[in-house]
Order: C-alpha cells, then structure tokens, then sequence
C-alpha cells in the first residue's frame, strides 16, 4: 500500500472528526508541547465552573468524575482502576518513587530525557543516577541497579525506547521499572502492567486540560512510601479530613493528590475519544502523517533524526528561525534541543502535513 493509499484508509473517520471536535485557528501540530481541548470538554468544564459559582448542591464532591477519569485511562492503559493514582504533575509522582528508594540505590536514565521524570531521582540525597544513551539502556541495566526510569517516547526527538528489551533486562537483574508514557498514551498503545511504575500527563496526546496526571503501580502497589499523601487518600476520604489518616486506601488511591477538579472533569472527553476511536487506529493514522512529512522534508533536503514508527519529528537543521517561519504562517510548532519539532495526532490531516511542508519551502 502506498503512502496516500495508507493514510486515506486508517484516516477514515478520523480526520472528520476533526472539524466536528475541534476548533483550532492555526494548523496545530505541537501536541507534543500540549493537545488540543476537545470542544465537549470545554461545554463540560464551563458548566462545572458555573456550578461552583453558583454553589449548587453537589458540585464539591467531585470523587465520582476523577474516578471515572480513573476507569477510562487504566482501560487506556491496559490495568485494574485500582492500580491507578490520581494527581497533577508527573514531577510528583516520580518524586513519589525517587523517595521511596533505599540510600545508595543506582537508578539508571537515558541520556537528555525529559526533566519532569530524571530530576527527583537527581535532586534526592542518597541515589546513585547513572545515565545512558538510550539505545543502550536495556545493555547497560547490570547488579545492583534498582530502577530504570526511561520515557517511552523521547521529548525531544520523538525517538522510541525498546520497553521490551529494558523490561526483560530488568527482571534478570531484578531492578524495577518507571516508565514515563507522557509521549505515548493516546496515540501508542501501552500496557502498563509490563512495567513496575508508569507515569503519565493528560494535557498532551490524552487531549486534556493541565493538571491531570496518572500513576500505575503493580498489584501490591510497588513498596511506595504514600509521603504526600493527605484526606484524599484515606479509604474513606470523608472520614479523613482531621488528624492523622488512620486508614489510606487500600489501592493505588492511596497515592492521590487533591484533584483539579475542573481539569479532571475536562479529561473525560479526550480519553473517551480515544477509546472510542481505539489507539491502534490513531497510531496508524499519526504516523502515516508524520511519514509524510519525513518524506517531503528528504525531497526537500533535511534529514529528521531517525525515529521509525513515531509521531514525533525532529529536525537537527532546522530551529528557531524555522519555527518563527512556520508560526507566522500560522502553523504551531515547537523547538526543542535546538530541533525543530512536529508533532501529528487525530485532529491532523494531510492538509496540515503539505502546508507546513510549503512553509518550510
């Protein structure tokens, strides 16, 4: 099958969804900095606002939308609700492991992945960090190392890691296993339960608001010290809100941070979408685009860093000026690493593949 044959059959019913979800007013292709709001998240959040200003009854017991976001993103994800915390910021739960390591533990990351996930394993005393290229991860996991913490799906590039070969390299030396699907979730079909620790953010390829974020813990919730954990942990949280906690949940809820509680309610949309459109079907159709655009930036002379299967391209010849060049075409992108950065989810299409191609032009 060849390239438009391939995105005109995965992008069946996916590119129409576009004008009937979506409203962007330039051709958005930084979903990888942050995703587009469906247009039902937006009714859905304004009509949450207006019953907080409002004061309508009910409108503050909000644990019935996080738990329904909760059901949606472990379906997404492949694992039990229980497994699955609630929270904010992927920086805090990855904070959450880094303080639950031994003293003198070796945690082994990849070379200039993102921050969010790297940083609270560097910044927490006792903790040895050793850092790889990504392509040696699963070779450089030896005795002794007790956490890999490796993003699926590298920020800055697009460069996808190989989970399968860090997973199996981890259970012969006995090391646990983070994984930041923050890049992943919603267009790469992921199944947490591989993985010791998965973390995650609504606000990019799961299309939600910020101040979603998610962890996955294995069944006997990984040996996590709950140290930020407050009255929304409590089994009952109701029962919770004075003194000590005396009884935390006995699933992974008992790592939940105090919702946003409009941003939860803002997720629903996205991750329904998702299910809906299934992330088979939105892979194929992402990077049936992305290799699109690759083949029109070799026509043009530019070669992307090489990231086969990814809906993420970066560029290494072109930064800055590019990117300027492209926003004042109205065409959203981003730099990162000094690269320019495309980013193609379902909201795309093969319009927006050929313009940013004719701007780049």
């Amino acid at each position: 099958m060849d390239e438009m044959s391939m995105i005109m059959n995965v992008g069946m019913g996916i590119e129409s969804l576009a004008p009937e979800q979506f409203a962007p007013e330039t051709v958005y292709l930084n979903t990888a900095a942050t995703g587009l709001i469906p247009g039902p998240a937006v009714t859905a959040m304004h009509d949450a606002a207006t019953a907080y200003a409002r004061g309508r009854a009910g409108s503050e017991d909000h644990f019935q939308v996080v738990d329904a976001v909760r059901g949606a993103f472990a379906r997404l994800v492949g694992v039990p609700a229980r497994r699955v915390a609630t929270g904010g910021s992927a920086a805090v739960f990855c904070g959450l492991v880094a303080q639950s390591l031994p003293d003198g533990a070796e945690v082994l990351c990849a070379e200039g992945d993102f921050s969010s996930l790297v940083n609270p394993f560097h910044v927490r005393p006792g903790l040895h960090v050793r850092t790889v290229p990504l392509e040696k991860i699963a070779a450089e996991v030896r005795p002794g190392t007790a956490l890999v913490a490796v993003s699926a799906v590298q920020s800055a590039d697009g460069r996808i890691a190989d989970l399968r070969a860090i997973g199996e390299a981890a259970r012969v030396y006995g090391a646990r296993t983070l994984v930041d699907i923050s890049q992943s979730a919603g267009w790469l079909p992921t199944d947490a339960g591989a993985y010791d620790f998965t973390v995650c953010v609504g606000y990019k390829w799961l299309m939600g608001p910020r101040g979603t974020a998610f962890l996955t813990v294995p069944e006997d919730l990984g040996g996590l010290s709950p140290v930020f954990a407050g009255w929304v942990a409590g089994e009952d949280p109701w029962d919770s809100t004075y003194g000590p906690v005396t009884t935390l949940a006995s699933s992974a809820r008992r790592y939940d941070h105090n919702p946003a509680i409009l941003a939860y309610v803002g997720a629903l949309a996205g991750l329904r979408l998702i299910e809906e459109l299934g992330q088979e079907r939105i892979a194929a159709h992402d990077v049936a685009l992305a290799e699109r655009f690759r083949a029109g930036l070799g026509r043009a002379g530019h070669r992307a860093v090489p990231a086969d299967g990814s809906a993420i391209v970066s560029v290494p010849a072109l930064g800055p000026g590019p990117t300027e060049r492209l926003s004042a075409a109205g065409i959203r992108t981003s730099t990162r690493a000094g690269r320019l950065r495309v980013a193609f989810h379902a909201y795309n299409g093969t319009a927006d593949v050929d313009a940013a191609l004719a701007a780049l032009s």
